[in-house]
């Protein structure tokens, strides 16, 4: 393997094995983690809500807002056509990192949220009417749930919702007896925030394609953990965001085949998304621009290509391996806790670098605050899955997630916590008795 296209100074080799994250090395790019909370260094383990920034990310957002800020597409001179060139050179890495050869088909956007919100307003009320149905699955975030009740309350379209099982996967059989009805859209997460599945999408874009039925997936929680590429996967709209892939907050992606993009009206009206206007009237510009009204995110797309770039050089393969390890020996320390409920598949190669779970008798927002006293920092609640929470009959769970920053020491510290929690929680009910 050739060195020189990698960021050797986060990456260790052996001549007899293959190359491996360095990760101590790498803790040293990210200046948060030397924060201490309440005295003891920080174990950050939220990453599914947000992933800490490289000083690469902080540098790149730095270096626009004081070297070359401007305006971009409006202006012509030297600063406005370097922040232009920073701003498309942006949109041509991600195009490259989902593996679309046209630029044009990347939208840049707040957030998932947007993204999917944008399709639902935008391509949603041009191709649903009433009693169309879509489907969706028990396992989405409200980003994927709440812009589709929107377009139920005001179209009338129907929404059905593939089962999860048991076991925390989806039921396939009963995604095959949705697609069977000839739904007009199919919408679903990549991995699931709450349970961690990673859902098959080869599998399922294909039974989905049988049916030539339009596929929409949330990939906020897969994308900077295993990429995304949207050739392979044969599916029509995608949607991620920049926070959780160590970008920087308030830009996201919106992917979609361009015969779509094409054909949907614009999301919002203003400047740049027009080619003339008139008093009575106007014309549309291109594509992406089509989409992009008014002044966008300039900073968050510098500074979403300096992540893309990071990742890139650390490599995919080599953040799936390590995170893989990480998640199965997070797996068999939190199965030694007695009373805990892991939620979700126990294979690690079936799911995500996320765990939730609950503790019998004990709140997840008490384990929370117990474990920020140790310096641990995971999420507490129902994780905007509110409807998958009912479905398992549990109010909230609680949130370990991982990044290729962290290491087993922190999964130690979080045992550690969640045992003082155990103790510290019987201790307060046996005195109340």
């Amino acid at each position: 393997m050739i060195l020189s296209t990698r960021r050797t100074s986060g990456l260790q080799n052996d001549r007899c094995c293959p190359i491996m994250l360095n990760v101590n090395k790498i803790r040293q790019d990210f200046p948060i983690l030397k924060t201490r909370i309440h005295g003891k260094p920080l174990a950050y383990l939220d990453n599914a809500a947000t992933t800490q920034k490289p000083q690469v990310v902080i540098d790149a957002i730095s270096d626009y807002y004081r070297n070359y800020n401007a305006n971009i597409h409006r202006g012509m001179h030297y600063l406005a056509e370097k922040a232009t060139e920073a701003y498309e050179d942006a949109r041509k890495t991600v195009a490259r990192f989902i593996n679309t050869n046209d630029p044009s088909e990347i939208i840049f956007v707040r957030n998932a949220t947007e993204a999917i919100n944008l399709v639902a307003y935008s391509w949603g009320r041009q191709n649903l009417s009433a009693g169309d149905t879509i489907v969706l699955t028990e396992m989405e975030h409200h980003a994927n749930i709440i812009p589709w009740l929107m377009l139920k309350q005001e179209k009338g379209v129907e929404i059905e919702y593939v089962r999860v099982d048991s076991d925390g996967y989806l039921d396939i059989n009963h995604l095959k007896d949705l697609l069977d009805q000839k739904p007009k859209l199919l919408s679903l997460t990549h991995i699931s925030n709450v349970l961690g599945t990673i859902n098959p999408l080869a599998k399922i874009s294909r039974l989905a394609g049988e049916e030539n039925i339009p596929i929409l997936v949330d990939a906020a929680q897969s994308t900077g953990h295993l990429g995304f590429n949207v050739k392979k996967h044969k599916i029509d709209f995608l949607a991620f965001t920049g926070h959780k892939i160590l970008g920087p907050t308030g830009i996201g992606v919106l992917w979609a085949k361009k015969e779509h993009l094409e054909k949907m009206p614009p999301f919002l009206g203003g400047g740049e998304m027009i080619d003339e206007v008139y008093f009575d009237r106007f014309t549309l510009n291109n594509l992406p621009q089509k989409f992009e009204a008014g002044t966008p995110h300039i900073a968050g797309a510098i500074g979403l290509k300096a992540a893309i770039d990071y990742l890139d050089e650390l490599g995919l393969k080599e953040i799936r391996e390590y995170e893989l390890k990480l998640t199965a020996y997070a797996i068999t320390k939190l199965q030694n806790i007695p009373g805990i409920c892991l939620l979700g598949p126990l294979s690690p190669t079936d799911r995500g670098a996320l765990i939730s779970f609950t503790l019998k008798d004990i709140h997840p927002h008490d384990i929370a605050a117990v474990l920020d006293i140790e310096g641990v920092a995971i999420r507490s609640g129902h994780h905007c899955a509110m409807p998958l929470h009912n479905t398992l009959g549990i109010p909230a769970s609680a949130r370990a997630s991982f990044c290729f920053y962290n290491t087993e020491e922190e999964i130690d510290r979080l045992v550690e916590g969640i045992r003082k929690t155990i103790k510290t929680m019987g201790k307060r009910e046996h005195e109340r008795k």
